[in-house]
């Protein structure tokens, strides 16, 4: 059975409707704009693309950050729409039009369209994105099954399941409106499959992507992963509190594996100590306090492979599951 016709292959000019995540600390993350700059051109000359050409990958900002200091968030968003990447992912921020309008903006001094990703965790916020800032991709963050963000890293812990939320969308996004896609806990091609038999466009995997020699987790946190259960994983503001990187909008926290780290949050540690102990660890490369982004998929990851055999895989066993079941995508 033929993807062909699927909105999202067609929009991204792709293969498959398959999205790695951006992720902070495993794609980057929490860098500058000269350090955003290195990034991208290492990404252009993996791809062999000119200067002058599009350049095709997707940058993803985190917009609390972006707001922290506007200027300087208008420099860092500049220097990926200054690079022609051919997407930009924004989400948790309190001024999306913002940023969406300086990509826009950009766009039409240079003759130039941007794809734009949002992400949103709840319907009413994907028809303010679809009829109001009339996004290109709407991200629907949350899980296929089970209720509440099964997502690895950052989520508002309130989001419904990916099934009533991916329904609820797409039952008040007309049909040429934005691309849907969902993200949260997906870790197969099975439920790649499961995921478009409910109308969304593609799916958003992370923590899979993270099992990849390409990924800049460290060995010892892709081992941490390959051998943990899914029921390891769990949601804490431990994370954010340890490292302090305070600042996200309210309800927001992290979904990482259950360590020290969380176990001593969770007594009542004193925040000053458990940074320490953090640090140290750290130093030390101990990642039994180490912040170890994972969804609740993770325990149906069980080796580390190349993306793009990864992506190949996850294909396949799509096709397969779409093919075996009778739906079409």
């Amino acid at each position: 059975m033929s993807l062909a016709n699927n909105k999202l292959i067609k929009l991204l000019g792709i293969a498959t409707p398959i999205i790695g995540a951006p992720m902070a600390g495993a794609s980057g993350g929490y860098i500058t704009a000269e350090q955003i700059q290195k990034e991208i051109e290492v990404a252009r000359q993996a791809f062999g693309s000119d200067s002058q050409l599009p350049l095709r990958i997707g940058v993803g900002f985190l917009c609390w950050r972006l707001e922290r200091d506007e200027a300087q968030g208008e420099k860092e968003l500049n220097v990926a729409l200054d690079s022609h990447v051919t997407a930009i992912w924004l989400s948790f921020g309190e001024k999306l039009p913002k940023w969406i309008q300086q990509v826009r903006d950009h766009d039409r001094a240079n003759g130039r369209k941007t794809i734009i990703f949002v992400q949103v965790p709840s319907a009413e916020d994907a028809l303010v994105a679809s009829r109001d800032w009339k996004v290109d991709v709407i991200v629907a963050q949350a899980f296929i099954l089970m209720p509440g963000i099964e997502a690895g890293g950052h989520g508002f812990g309130n989001a419904p399941s990916m099934k009533s939320l991916i329904t609820s969308i797409l039952s008040i996004i007309p049909e040429d409106g934005p691309s849907v896609v969902g993200a949260g806990g997906l870790a197969t091609g099975k439920d790649v499959a499961e995921l478009l038999s409910l109308g969304a466009a593609g799916a958003v995997l992370g923590t899979r992507f993270l099992l990849t020699p390409e990924s800049l987790y460290s060995d010892s946190h892709k081992q941490a992963l390959v051998v943990a259960e899914s029921t390891t994983s769990v949601r804490s503001m431990a994370f954010d509190q340890a490292r302090d990187t305070l600042g996200w909008p309210s309800g927001v926290d992290g979904r990482g594996l259950r360590n020290a780290t969380v176990d001593d949050y969770e007594k009542g540690e004193d925040i000053q100590v458990l940074r320490s102990k953090f640090q140290e660890a750290a130093r030390n490369n101990d990642v039994s306090r180490a912040i170890v982004w994972a969804g609740t998929g993770v325990g149906d990851m069980r080796s580390i492979k190349p993306a793009r055999e990864l992506v190949q895989e996850l294909n396949q066993e799509c096709l397969a599951y779409l093919q075996s079941n009778a739906v079409q995508p």
